[in-house]
């Protein structure tokens, strides 16, 4: 995606109040062929019954085996839900067998389970993942089954769009989100902070930080992540917001861009975290498990990440109080500047591995739900149970479905009735910048820019323009000297 589609963004989020060029275009194909002497006597057929009437078969009909992607064990209440989709999916398709895949997508591990052909009929991804997925054959080409889909006019575009690559689609849109900033509120008031603006800068970030900080008792004012390919992530947005691009494309090349002046000023504030303001948690190499269970301990006043996770660890595993739980923007470089965060999404990938029937079969088990009265009833259901067991439901920061739609205010109608709804601040929202991740090789960039991270972190004076540089070398030389666009 282009810069056109952050200016639609905001429009896009007005959702969220309801409440992230491929080597191998047939891979759709891979496993599904039929035996020879198959097609040979279906052609057979053809020729000698030319003017029958033609007939389609029903996969209703047939007993059909899929793997499914699966909420993890701590997520108690997403299972409820998923197991309720599964009981009413059956009821319409009793042909078909599920089962619960406990895997859950990992760069690293996707070429092990593939080869051995234990990855699921299909699995979840994110937005970073597209073109390395098709440059691999592990994704389907499920061009013509979305094509064929009676709501695809009605996918959320932006969410949508980063997985159609050259005009063939690989993958369905599930939710969204733009890398948000959350706030332990109570954490600012009992320390007697102002809670700042929602239109901030990175120095009311670093104020704030300095104010709730406190060494002694272990507490961080906040947590960026410092290890695993995350932390080059959370860079990223201060990189975004200092007005910085991680790679450019053109005249047939692509050519690393984070270590300009942009990208220098970015890490300088991350020195400053560290060793001016002292803000950061004394074990800084965090990953995003360690990070977000930190805010949700009250060891930690503030961290970087796609707020849904967040609020479900704060709110139904961390037990803070909703009210002081907040969801700011990324802040801005400085006064005026845009609060531009990494827009990501989840996406769900079909295995160019299953069988033509099997593929079918998974596409309509993800979009079973989609624009449906049953998801509503069942919606309303599971958050009239979370509220009796006292816990929340936090939406989608980023729907699926466009935000002018019917069904989106049909939703924010069952939402307004409940106060353990996590409801996403008006003002927040409409400052909210995404742009979209790298094109290429982005989880490799996010990799050495965390080694970079944990330079700066652990050694004081480091020359950031020189890790920089140095980055930004391994990166050209290693991947994109490689890559003709």
């Amino acid at each position: 995606m282009r810069k056109s589609v952050f200016t639609t963004v905001a429009a896009v989020l007005l959702c969220s109040t309801l409440a992230a060029c491929g080597s191998n275009n047939n891979t759709a194909n891979n496993g599904n062929q039929k035996p020879a002497e198959s097609n040979a006597n279906a052609s057979a057929s053809a020729n000698t019954a030319s003017d029958a009437p033609q007939q389609t078969e029903d996969i209703s009909q047939k007993k059909i085996k899929i793997s499914i992607y699966y909420p993890l064990p701590d997520q108690v209440e997403n299972r409820k839900l998923e197991d309720d989709k599964i009981a009413r999916f059956n009821k319409v398709y009793p042909n078909v067998e599920i089962v619960k895949s406990d895997w859950h997508y990992a760069p690293n591990e996707i070429g092990i389970k593939m080869a051995a052909n234990e990855a699921p009929t299909f699995f979840n991804t994110y937005a970073t993942e597209a073109k390395f997925l098709v440059e691999k054959g592990w994704a389907a080409d499920i061009t013509d089954l979305y094509n064929n889909y009676e709501f695809k006019d009605q996918i959320n575009p932006v969410l949508q769009h980063q997985f159609i690559i050259d005009g063939k689609v690989y993958g369905v849109a599930q939710k969204g989100y733009v890398t948000t900033t959350v706030l332990n509120k109570k954490m600012l008031d009992d320390k007697g902070v102002a809670v700042p603006p929602y239109d901030w800068t990175w120095e009311d970030m670093l104020n704030t930080a300095k104010g709730v900080a406190d060494a002694k008792k272990g507490i961080a004012g906040i947590a960026p992540m410092g290890k695993g390919t995350e932390a080059g992530w959370n860079w990223t947005n201060f990189l975004f917001e200092a007005g910085g691009e991680i790679q450019n494309i053109g005249d047939g090349k692509v050519t690393a861009a984070f270590n300009s002046a942009a990208g220098a000023k970015a890490l300088d504030f991350y020195n400053k975290l560290r060793w001016d303001a002292d803000v950061i948690p004394k074990d800084w190499a965090l990953g995003w498990g360690d990070a977000v269970g930190a805010f949700g301990q009250g060891r930690t006043a503030m961290v970087i990440a796609g707020a849904e996770g967040v609020l479900e660890q704060a709110l139904n595993q961390g037990g803070m109080k909703i009210e002081d739980v907040l969801t700011y923007p990324m802040p801005a470089a400085e006064k005026g500047g845009k609060h531009t965060g990494v827009l990501g999404g989840d996406y769900l990938v079909i295995n160019p591995n299953a069988t033509k029937d099997e593929q079918e079969m998974a596409f309509r088990y993800i979009t079973f739900d989609y624009f449906t009265d049953d998801y509503l009833a069942s919606l309303e259901k599971d958050i009239q149970a979370r509220k009796t067991e006292g816990k929340f439901f936090i939406p989608p920061h980023i729907n699926y479905f466009s935000p002018d739609s019917e069904y989106g205010q049909r939703a924010q109608a069952i939402f307004d009735k409940y106060d353990n709804v996590y409801k996403y601040n008006a003002e927040s929202n409409a400052l909210l910048d995404g742009k979209p991740e790298a094109q290429y090789n982005t989880q490799e960039y996010y990799g050495s820019m965390t080694n970079v991270l944990q330079e700066v972190f652990s050694k004081k004076g480091t020359d950031l323009q020189g890790q920089l540089d140095a980055a930004a070398k391994e990166m050209q030389t290693k991947y994109y000297d490689a890559i003709k666009p």
